[in-house]
Parts: C-alpha cells; sequence; structure tokens
C-alpha cells in the first residue's frame, strides 16, 4: 500500500518509508557500536512496535534475542488512568540483561517510565529505549530515550504500527489522516 491507495483519507505524509529506512539504518549502527561484545535483549511494546522490532532486528549485527510486552494506562477510555497494568509479559528473565525497548512513538512517556523501572527492579544490567517517533510537545515526564528516529509535531499519526480503530498499522510510512475519517 502506498499513499495514493488511502486516496482522501491521507492528509500528510509526516515521514516516507525511505526515510524511515535509512534512519533505522543509522540507528542499527549506533547500537551495535553501543553494545559491542555484547548480546542483547530487544522488548518490543505490542502492538505498535511491531513493525520497528522487525526491521531494527533485521539491521542490526549485535547478537540479540527478542521479547514482546504489552502494557496498558488507558482502560476502555482515551484517558490515561495513571495505573499500568501488564497484559502480556516477558517470556524471559531479564535479570542481568542488557534491554533494549523497542516503541513505536513516545508521547507522554508516562507508561514507558513505568515499564522502564519496572524491568530496572527485575534486575536488568541496563535498560535503553529505541523509538521511532517521539512527540516532544507531549512529554509529561522525561524519559531517557537513547535512540529516537524522528522527532514529530503534536499530531495523531498513523502507519508502521500506529493505527486509528485497528486500520492503518500496514502503511510503510507514518501519515496524518484527514479529519473526516474520525470526526464521527
Amino acid at each position: 500500500m502506498d499513499a495514493t491507495d488511502m486516496g482522501e483519507d491521507l492528509k500528510e505524509v509526516l515521514v516516507s518509508a525511505e526515510d524511515l529506512d535509512r534512519r533505522l539504518e543509522e540507528i542499527a549502527a549506533e547500537i551495535d557500536r553501543d553494545y559491542a561484545g555484547k548480546e542483547i535483549l530487544l522488548v518490543g511494546v505490542l502492538r505498535g512496535a511491531v513493525m520497528v522490532m522487525a526491521d531494527l532486528s533485521r539491521k542490526l549485527h549485535t547478537p540479540l534475542q527478542m521479547d514482546w510486552m504489552a502494557v496498558s494506562s488507558y482502560g476502555s477510555g482515551t484517558q490515561s488512568t495513571g495505573v499500568v497494568k501488564i497484559l502480556k509479559d516477558l517470556d524471559q528473565d531479564v535479570s542481568g540483561r542488557d534491554v533494549l525497548i523497542v516503541e513505536d512513538i513516545i508521547d507522554s512517556g508516562l507508561t514507558l517510565s513505568w515499564l522502564r523501572s519496572n524491568l530496572l527492579s527485575r534486575g536488568a544490567a541496563s535498560v535503553e529505549i529505541a523509538t521511532a517517533l517521539r512527540k516532544p510537545k507531549s512529554v509529561k515526564i522525561e524519559v531517557p530515550v537513547k535512540y529516537v528516529g524522528f522527532e514529530i509535531p503534536d499530531e495523531f499519526v498513523v502507519g508502521y504500527g500506529l493505527d486509528y480503530d485497528e486500520k492503518y498499522r500496514h502503511l510503510p510510512f507514518i501519515g496524518t489522516l484527514a479529519p473526516h475519517v474520525y470526526a464521527n
């Protein structure tokens, strides 16, 4: 699927597939340099990080293992409850391991801050964060993010794992939707 397939649903492409691929290649080189001689555990945050995790992991030369977590602080509404719930926990023990959390996007930082602290409390040797996107103007709590793909405006975005109503995750780029899509 490309931008033309979306017709009038697409407002704008913010980050192209080519730019995403190029930036992930650069981030992989940084990770390989930083973790030389080590093995890392990539922890993807479901569901949005699936695309980033898959593409980034294939670009790495560092020995790695992968695992997944699903966490939520939203309940059934659109406002955070402030209480983070683990919906799917890791299958692997992180004790003594170098962990790299892989995210699709960082908005407020609240859930990610909790997740980082949680993994450190489990005895991880280190916990760093890699994200495809960050919205600096949405940050409510500063989280140390070592690898950032792109900083984007405080807009609702879709594509490359990000969805609206479970649609648009499969887009190979990051885009914004036309208002008529969500003005129901």
